[in-house]
């Protein structure tokens, strides 16, 4: 998968279309993000040691990774991710670029 954790997308399908957040946890197995403040799901929680009120938790759920797109580092629009292999005196490196402006992405996660 070419989106990692904490990297910032724009949800482009779905019924948060249009909002923008971080990304918190990654499933490339199921190709499944969960995106900060988007897809909110409720959990009914029984009481426990550790959460004593129990209740209706709000908290967010799941979304299809190819419902998101990354932002542009430079411009902030959304970008298609490309890669390369650069090469370094440690060796060879891979890293991700945004496919509008050239740009290099992060990797840190």
């Amino acid at each position: 998968m070419r989106i990692h954790k904490n990297d910032i997308v724009l949800v482009i399908a779905g019924n948060d279309r249009g909002k923008r957040g971080k990304i918190l946890k990654v499933f490339p197995e199921k190709s499944r993000v969960v995106v900060e403040g988007v897809n909110f799901i409720l959990r009914h929680q029984k009481p426990t040691q550790a959460n004593q009120q129990g209740g209706i938790i709000k908290r967010e759920g799941a979304i299809h990774v190819s419902n998101v797109m990354l932002l542009d580092p430079k411009s902030g629009k959304p970008t298609r991710i490309g890669r390369k292999v650069l090469s370094t005196e440690e060796g060879t490196k891979r890293v991700r670029f945004a496919r509008i402006s050239k740009e290099m992405i992060s990797d840190e996660r």
